[in-house]
């Protein structure tokens, strides 16, 4: 039975977001972005609705009072999981986010990114991309913006091995920027290419500002530890919760 509720929640997650895509393109174009992202936060929350809803898992955010409330900064979060894309956006007032640039050419979706100035890379030509993620980065800083980024580049299986790409630290070191970590356990409730979700908490936790002054070095251990030690924890957290229904889909 939940794998059929799954199932209807992955359709209606695509379903609805092809329909938003749809119906608010002709529109993002005549709204300031700061208007644009409301409209992509109302989306967030109702799919947050849909997967409590279908499957039964609640969510719950922490450290809320670790999130700047002025200026711009980079948050760096753990990424297991669609869930964190879209929940990350509802606590940020313009987000800017770090994606592929090959996203940037999808019809509809490229052309909502462009309008939001989110930064496409070219992952292919590494010191380019860096150069270029620094450039505009910079620029979306001195704004204000808070730019979204998932230092290991990718979703990751729960309870895999991390692998923290060089990128995050290049632009704290070349930035001066303020880095936010997130930690979650959303891998545990909605995995990477899987069709099977479950029920529980899900949990992202905003950690303490890493201010910078930092040699890379340092910031590399830093920002790793924090963020895997307390993604641990959550993920330790869900297995111990006897709402939790999948204690035995993975491997540890």
């Amino acid at each position: 039975m939940m794998i059929l509720r799954s199932v209807l929640f992955i359709i209606l997650f695509n379903v609805l977001t092809v329909l938003q895509l749809l119906f608010w393109t002709p529109v993002y174009f005549f709204m300031p972005r700061e208007e644009g992202w409301k409209v992509v936060r109302g989306w967030g929350w109702l799919n947050l609705w849909m997967q409590y809803w279908l499957i039964g898992t609640r969510c719950e955010f922490r450290g809320l009072e670790n999130i700047p409330k002025e200026g711009g900064f980079i948050l760096a979060s753990k990424h297991q999981s669609s869930w964190e894309t879209y929940t990350m956006l509802l606590f940020l007032t313009d987000p800017s986010y770090i994606l592929k640039r090959e996203l940037m050419l999808l019809p509809f979706f490229g052309w909502f990114a462009m309008k939001m100035n989110v930064i496409g890379v070219n992952r292919g030509k590494r010191s380019e991309a860096l150069r270029m993620m620094n450039r505009e980065a910079g620029k979306q800083l001195e704004e204000g913006r808070q730019i979204v980024i998932y230092p290991e580049g990718t979703r990751t299986m729960a309870y895999s091995e991390p692998s923290y790409k060089y990128g995050i630290t290049h632009m704290y070191e070349n930035l001066d920027a303020r880095i936010l970590p997130a930690a979650l356990n959303s891998g545990l409730f909605w995995p990477r290419n899987s069709l099977r979700l479950y029920k529980g908490t899900c949990i992202l936790e905003f950690l303490p500002v890493i201010e910078p002054g930092l040699n890379g070095k340092e910031f590399s251990a830093q920002i790793a530890s924090a963020i895997e030690e307390k993604s641990n924890a959550l993920m330790a957290e869900a297995q111990n919760d006897p709402e939790f229904d999948g204690k035995n889909a993975f491997d540890r």
